[in-house]
């Protein structure tokens, strides 16, 4: 099944021109080559509202099955991504932040510091990765293929648990 996404950059020096957003076109490539269509994309301040702001428009307007975030999950005062994404979501869901946080823990210790949430809202799920594009990769790859699956469950259709998609 092809599903419907978009990408919200969390970065206060992208948003002013500073630094080149990376991580949302790798995000959005990423997505495509797994025939996901990326509707939008954006690149926002390390604002709380502006962000739930972002997330609330793209999830009720009902095009979008799948919203990742990149940058804003780490322990810097300005880093409030899961917390915008919480204060939309309708229901969590925590397993997809920890079996990110798993995948890269074999990476890196310093994988126990991510923030990230996820959750779901309007019939989106949305989805936080780190703003570093080598670990946004990373933790986007361990997630991806069970993704789809979700999103089935998510929609409505028809969607077989027990059988593991090759």
């Amino acid at each position: 099944m092809n599903w419907n996404a978009a990408v919200l950059t969390v970065s206060d020096r992208s948003f002013r021109g500073e630094r080149p957003d990376e991580g949302g076109p790798l995000i959005s490539a990423m997505l495509k080559n797994a025939g996901y269509e990326v509707l939008r994309t954006a690149v926002v301040p390390d604002e709380q509202e502006e962000i739930a702001r972002m997330l609330r428009e793209w999830a009720d307007a009902g095009d979008v099955r799948l919203i990742l975030t990149t940058g804003g999950t780490g322990f810097s005062p300005r880093d409030v991504t899961p917390e915008a994404t919480l204060s939309v979501c309708d229901r969590p869901t925590p397993g997809i932040p920890e079996a990110m946080r798993c995948a890269s823990m074999a990476v890196t210790p310093r994988a126990m510091l991510s923030r990230a949430a996820a959750g779901i809202r309007s019939g989106t799920l949305i989805v936080n990765l780190p703003g570093s594009p080598k670990a946004a990769k990373e933790n986007l790859e361990s997630v991806l293929p069970t993704l789809d699956h979700g999103l089935q469950m998510l929609s409505g259709e028809q969607a077989d648990c027990a059988k593991l998609k090759d």
